[in-house]
């Protein structure tokens, strides 16, 4: 690594400028991307209202669904619940949440001044819970993390206070599937839709767990009788599913990239099939055929690659969370052949977890090393960016970066939180089908530049 590089990741500063996330309470949209779940939020006015602007609205405008938006039932927590505490009002938010909203499961989430002032929500929630409603809670004040530390502990709670204890047989060929954030990446109903697909299309039985492909309350149900969990992550739900491994004895096969591309994706499948012990024959089949429409597309593709002399870019940035960054950069370069000059992590991911991710962007390719950054202010990443030794013709990040983008003449392809100037429904960025959406979209911002 540089100095240069080294420079910016010891630069201290004292607050953190366009960030590239939202805080632990973010994750009542962990909740509600699960099908028929409403969190109930016990925290200041505008704390909820604040994830969903810049969550769900100004990020894709991906919208707050049954839910999220403006559903999710509020305390609203002022003075008096700061002096007195806010148990009693939780209480009456409660019952009056159950008498009105038709919810499969409730999620209480906690923020900053009920975990500072020690309200005793655990005991208030149980009350309902041993009169058999279906609610958990999960404390989730700002100040322990952002919304991929509050990701985790909805999930940890919705599997020990709801799903439960389980000591029966497991179900051969069905698997659990752990990998990005509901709303925090904006591309994460149509990736996941591609991951199940693909995951189908080699004999599993598949439980996605978020967004419209799932079956909601009841397959989370269904987690601990799957044979296997996989993570597909650098590093986001691996505690989650050494989590399971313990409380259900199942075990797990962790991938670190988000498979983009024939090349990923397939390799991707064999693992999965040499992990659960699939058909290899059914397994290759169903490769060969999604190869061979993949590489027709690319084909087509190859035409404009070769041919268009106008402003095709041969050098990118990646800016975005640790397992996003790692799976584009990967794909750009050994299936595109494209130089990555600048890779800058966002998330802050755990300390215990760094090296390992370091490890991975050095081995990009056979012969192609990069050394990631890891920043989270916004001011930080435009410098490193504007400043880098050699300069980035596309930029792969978010909203934040348009600037930077300018100063270097360069384009912008949104692909991460915040995503402001994306409309974003069903698309994808992953699997086969979405590998082939994203070259579209580099390459038409690219051209259409000198419009």
């Amino acid at each position: 690594m540089s100095h240069i590089q080294n420079s910016y990741e010891n630069q201290k500063t004292n607050s953190i400028s366009r960030p590239r996330y939202g805080c632990a309470i973010g994750a009542m949209y962990t909740a509600s991307a699960i099908p028929g779940v409403v969190p109930i939020t016990h925290c200041g006015p505008g704390c909820a209202d604040k994830q969903y602007v810049s969550l769900a609205f100004y990020n894709g405008f991906q919208g707050g669904g049954y839910g999220g938006g403006a559903v999710p039932p509020s305390l609203n927590a002022s003075e008096n619940e700061v002096v007195f505490g806010g148990n009693e009002r939780l209480k009456e938010l409660i019952q009056a949440s159950i008498k009105v909203i038709d919810a499969d499961l409730f999620v209480v989430l906690t923020g900053c001044i009920p975990d500072l002032v020690g309200d005793d929500v655990p005991s208030v929630v149980s009350k309902y819970q041993e009169k058999g409603v279906p609610i958990v809670y999960a404390e989730t004040g700002g100040f322990k993390g952002n919304n991929y530390t509050g990701h985790e502990l909805v999930t940890k709670a919705i599997i020990d206070q709801y799903v439960g204890e389980y000591k029966g047989e497991k179900k051969k060929n069905v698997v659990n599937v752990w990998t990005e954030i509901p709303y925090q990446n904006p591309f994460w109903r149509g990736d996941l839709a591609e991951i199940k697909r693909i995951l189908e299309g080699i004999g599993l039985e598949v439980n996605i767990l978020f967004g419209h492909e799932s079956k909601g309350v009841k397959e989370w149900k269904e987690i601990p009788k799957a044979q296997f969990n996989l993570v597909v992550s650098t590093w986001l739900g691996l505690s989650t599913a050494e989590h399971l491994e313990k409380k259900y004895g199942q075990p797990f096969l962790h991938i670190p990239v988000i498979p983009i591309g024939a090349k990923a994706t397939s390799e991707f499948l064999r693992k999965v099939s040499d992990f659960a012990g699939l058909n290899q024959e059914k397994t290759e089949q169903f490769i060969q055929e999604e190869e061979k429409l993949y590489y027709k597309y690319l084909e087509d593709f190859s035409d404009f690659y070769a041919e268009y002399w106008w402003g095709v870019p041969s050098k990118f940035a990646v800016v975005g969370e640790s397992s996003y960054n790692l799976a584009i950069s990967k794909f750009l370069v050994n299936q595109l052949g494209l130089i990555p000059v600048k890779q800058i992590i966002t998330e802050n991911p755990p300390e215990e977890h760094k090296d390992n991710i370091r490890k991975e962007f050095e081995n990009i390719a056979d012969d192609v090393s990069v050394s990631p950054l890891f920043l989270e202010d916004g001011y930080l990443i435009e410098q490193a960016l504007i400043n880098s030794e050699e300069k980035p013709a596309i930029i792969l990040g978010t909203t934040w970066d348009r600037d930077a983008a300018k100063q270097l003449g360069g384009n912008i392809v949104e692909i991460g939180f915040p995503s402001s100037y994306e409309v974003i429904l069903s698309r994808a960025n992953v699997g086969y089908r979405g590998a082939l959406s994203l070259i579209e979209k580099i390459f038409t911002i690219a051209i259409s530049a000198s419009a």
